[in-house]
């Protein structure tokens, strides 16, 4: 019986083979063997979860003809990651990944590290502070004295409290965005929103177009549920959306659902501007795509003075192409997993019959906690001591990485929780796995984007700062180092496979 539970192509595995970031070789640098290089290549995209372990590779005709080298090249390869314990084979069944034993299995997405290894490992994998006390206390300490009604009923309501829903269509209405209660679906987290928008437009097969680079876990999530993923590149540096391009693709692939972060966008840092909103919504209701934007980020202005655009479903007054989500997480606290998705009311019907058959509902305590939080005033000062969080940590990070890797490359978000970062020509994923053993947990580029893009980025969340900050950086700069001193002497090389 076959021991693998999924496969990959030979054109798929070509182009993340061939999109890991080339580097320049430098004086007395030796070139690996070709069979070396594909192994090192194939071996890394299962070590970074871009190729599933026990999935079953191409056989060795079909890999060498889509990367036009020898089959000799490829049975080699296949044969050196046979005796790491990255590939094992049985006649009849094939050749499928894995990992040597006592290695842990990648993670798919950027999940936090348990809290036990956070005292030797730097944690910057994911883009989430601490609580901004005092007032997740106090909010717990609110909703319990609001729980005894609550607690006389079944405790399910599929759409969320009606408290909260009438304070979010409050909070949207003020913004100059006129909101009903139903028009509010209460959800767990962004991620539950996301989820239940993708299962009711779009089934398998169909097409989802997505920034490129975009959020992860958002791309991973899209992944399982079957769709096909359309990546759009955004513009160079902060500058947004790259419009003429979006409606090429929206044109031409006339894709089901498209998922921006038009707000401090996830990794960028980018702040869509009034225009390109106006412009992507109207270039959206033309192609018949509905619009979901996540606003997760859009209270996290970090400089004084910013101009906040107005929200994208600003631009939709009929409610029928934009989808926004939003969620307590990133502006107040992870643990905190109340989302939500405002829509037109028979959308909103849609999702909540729709969820019957998922989570039936959302936490009542913490969706009391969120809505004392925003009666009391307590989620605006709350969310004032996060900004005050990320931009100390945003300075304190900018200036350790400038000091420790002035050749690296990024520019400086006004907003958001990330920085995005060309890492001078070293493969990200190598850097990530490095980092690991010198206690540095990282993210490289390519999994925010689509069939390997990016290998020549990370990810760096506004996370850690003062001492803490100076170290990571001195920690990334260190495995930069051993990187570079693994190509120099012939080992694992971070340049591209190239035939």
């Amino acid at each position: 019986m076959a021991q693998w539970t999924s496969a990959v192509g030979p054109a798929q595995l070509a182009r993340q083979l061939n999109a890991q970031q080339p580097r320049p070789a430098g004086t007395g640098t030796r070139k690996p063997p070709a069979y070396r290089a594909l192994a090192d290549g194939i071996r890394l995209l299962v070590l970074e979860g871009r190729v599933p372990v026990a999935a079953r590779l191409p056989a060795e005709r079909e890999l060498a003809l889509a990367l036009s080298v020898s089959r000799t090249t490829v049975a080699a390869a296949y044969e050196a990651l046979r005796g790491e314990g990255f590939l094992e084979s049985r006649r009849g069944a094939g050749s499928w990944t894995a990992v040597p034993a006592g290695n842990p299995l990648p993670a798919r997405g950027l999940e936090p590290l348990p809290p036990e290894s956070l005292g030797s490992m730097i944690d910057l994998g994911c883009a989430a502070l601490p609580a901004p006390e005092p007032w997740l206390t106090r909010s717990v300490q609110g909703a319990l004295e609001e729980l005894p009604p609550y607690a006389h009923t079944h405790g399910d309501y599929p759409a969320g409290l009606p408290a909260l829903r009438q304070m979010l269509a409050e909070r949207y209405t003020a913004r100059g965005i006129p909101t009903m209660p139903e028009q509010i679906m209460v959800t767990t987290g962004a991620m539950g929103a996301i989820d239940a928008i993708c299962h009711l437009f779009a089934g398998r097969g169909e097409r989802i177009a997505v920034e490129s680079p975009s959020y992860a876990n958002i791309l991973q999530l899209m992944r399982e549920a079957g769709a096909r993923l359309v990546p759009v590149a955004m513009a160079e540096g902060l500058t947004g959306w790259d419009l003429p391009l979006w409606r090429q693709v929206l044109r031409d692939s006339a894709p089901r659902l498209a998922y921006v972060v038009a707000d401090f966008h996830n990794p960028t840092g980018a702040l869509a501007d009034e225009d390109q909103r106006r412009a992507l919504v109207d270039a959206a209701r033309s192609a018949g795509t509905v619009l979901v934007v996540d606003e997760t980020m859009s209270e996290l202005w970090l400089d004084e003075g910013i101009d906040m655009p107005r929200p994208v479903c600003a631009f939709d007054p009929a409610g029928a192409t934009v989808l926004t989500v939003g969620s307590a997480s990133k502006a107040f606290w992870a643990g905190m997993r109340i989302g939500w998705v405002r829509a037109a009311p028979d959308v909103i019907r849609s999702l909540v019959a729709a969820r019957a058959y998922a989570d039936l509902g959302t936490p009542v305590l913490e969706q009391l906690a969120v809505n004392w939080l925003m009666a009391t005033g307590g989620w605006e000062q709350a969310v004032d001591l996060r900004r005050t969080q990320a931009r100390e940590n945003r300075d304190a990070l900018v200036a350790a990485v400038r000091r420790e890797l002035p050749e690296w490359e990024f520019d400086v978000p006004v907003g958001g929780l990330t920085l995005w970062v060309r890492t001078g020509g070293i493969s990200g994923s190598r850097l990530a796995e490095v980092g690991e053993r010198v206690g540095v947990r990282v993210p490289s580029g390519p999994r925010f984007g689509v069939d390997g893009a990016f290998e020549g980025y990370v990810r760096l969340p506004f996370t850690v700062s003062g001492p803490v900050a100076e170290e990571a950086a001195a920690r990334l700069a260190a495995a930069a180092r051993l990187v570079e001193k693994g190509a120099s002497n012939g080992g694992e090389s971070p340049r591209t496979f190239v035939a």
